[in-house]
């Protein structure tokens, strides 16, 4: 069973003890999570996989001494040992300046505010196996599919609490849904694979499998027998399930960690103008129901929702407690960590505005181009900005979707492309990261 205060009582009992080996300070960090999964393939089962399991984390404060430590097992020994070996280690580690708990007087204070992250429900693996079986056979039934990778449906529930030893002691549940299909269409060598997928905090918001399954199979239907496509400069426009990757990377760029080691393509560009006038993009850690909703951070400061970027300009840095004192300014509100290790800094609920154009304006004017509906490898450059990426999707020709193409390259570099993006009026809070569709002038493509 899941019970927030108890998951409380075991980190703030982790931490006390941590303070009776000798600790000056300490946080303690509790994750279990349980989830049925069940996978489905040509109309019949393929794996029914269950998991329920839980973590403990403790980082332990001797002066500016510190270690991390975590255990899967919470029996009273195994705790017992966990402390004694984090208190070791701690004495061993080098000094370090800027390590240290979240400053007592920012702590999340009073009630905090309400997510509606969790809906209670449980749903049986008979119903999970009847909500994949409906997004395979959904997909399958489009005209032009061939085959099938399979379609699955998830449910679970996740428990997450923190203490510190300067009082900070909550915890929250919350659940998540999910189903996905993936389908191939055509033959040959003109084989094409596409999917659809669709995760909630609440099984009623939880898009129907339907839907899903016959998005997937449209999907790769429409990418049967691409073609290439000459290289040059031209328009790239990003589907929204692609695009939001960019925001990622303005993400990565503009945490406490990348900035103070100065290893960002935006270092010493807050305030200033990074995107075009107009062009916001906001994280909103207290929408109900979202994908990363949180009332406090991974310190426990309480979150709230900013402007990561107002009419274009830069407003701040995503600072954890560490990464504050070493650049001299406060904590934003943005850490996270996992069950062992130092807290890092992140986004929650990220998007884009939307702007004002449709996506058939915003395209109109295009002669030649290219929408983007899969992007493939790593090729970004976190330092330097430069971006190259493997890319397939269909070629714009006097502003209408043409023929597929795949097995191209598109590349630029982000500062140059923030600066020519521009929004279509089509966002829609699917993920942890939403855009809308994206039109970014003067990439280079290269093709056959």
């Amino acid at each position: 069973m899941f019970s927030v205060p108890d998951a409380e009582t075991k980190v703030a009992d982790l931490v006390a003890a941590a303070k009776r080996a000798g600790a000056d300070a300490a946080d303690a960090f509790y994750y279990r999570n349980a989830s049925t999964e069940v996978q489905v393939r040509l109309g019949a089962l393929e794996d029914v996989g269950r998991s329920d399991g839980e973590e403990i984390g403790l980082r332990l404060f001797v002066g500016k001494r510190s270690a991390s430590v975590s255990s899967s097992d919470l029996s009273k020994d195994a705790l017992t040992a966990l402390v004694d070996r984090a208190a070791a280690m701690a004495r061993e580690a080098p000094e370090d300046d800027y390590a240290g708990l979240a400053p007592a007087d920012r702590l999340l204070k009073g009630e905090a505010i309400a997510i509606d992250g969790d809906d209670g429900a449980d749903p049986s693996p008979a119903s999970l196996r009847e909500r994949a079986l409906a997004a395979e056979d959904a997909a399958r039934a489009v005209a032009g599919v061939t085959n099938s990778e399979g379609a699955g449906a998830s449910a679970g529930r996740t428990l997450t609490a923190l203490a510190t030893s300067t009082g900070f002691a909550r915890g929250f549940l919350t659940s998540g849904y999910g189903c996905s299909a993936s389908v191939i269409a055509g033959e040959g060598s003109g084989m094409q694979r596409d999917y659809a997928y669709h995760s909630t905090r609440h099984l009623a918001d939880l898009e129907g499998a339907e839907e899903i399954g016959a998005r997937a199979g449209k999907r790769a239907v429409q990418r049967v027998n691409p073609g290439k496509l000459s290289s040059g400069p031209m328009p790239v426009v990003f589907d929204p399930r692609v695009g939001s990757s960019l925001i990622g990377h303005l993400a990565g760029a503009i945490t406490g960690a990348a900035i103070a080691r100065k290893t960002s393509f935006l270092l010493g560009k807050r305030g200033e103008r990074i995107f075009a006038h107009g062009i916001t993009i906001r994280d909103d850690p207290h929408r109900l129901r979202g994908l990363r909703s949180r009332a406090f951070d991974g310190e426990g400061l309480p979150t709230l929702p900013m402007n990561i970027v107002a009419d274009g300009v830069l407003q701040t840095w995503l600072l954890d407690s560490a990464s504050a004192r070493q650049l001299g300014e406060a904590p934003t509100g943005h850490a996270s960590r996992g069950g062992s290790g130092a807290p890092g800094a992140g986004t929650s609920n990220l998007f884009l505005e939307a702007g004002t154009l449709s996506v058939a304006d915003l395209a109109g004017d295009i002669k030649l181009g290219v929408f983007v509906t899969e992007l493939i490898g790593q090729g970004v450059n976190g330092i330097t900005g430069d971006y190259s990426r493997g890319a397939s999707g269909f070629v714009i020709r006097d502003g209408q979707l043409a023929e597929p193409v795949a097995e191209i390259t598109i590349a630029g570099n982000l500062t140059d492309m923030f600066l020519h993006l521009t929004p279509a009026d089509d966002l829609i809070f699917r993920r942890a990261m939403d855009v809308p569709t994206l039109r970014i002038d003067g990439m280079t493509i290269a093709g056959a």
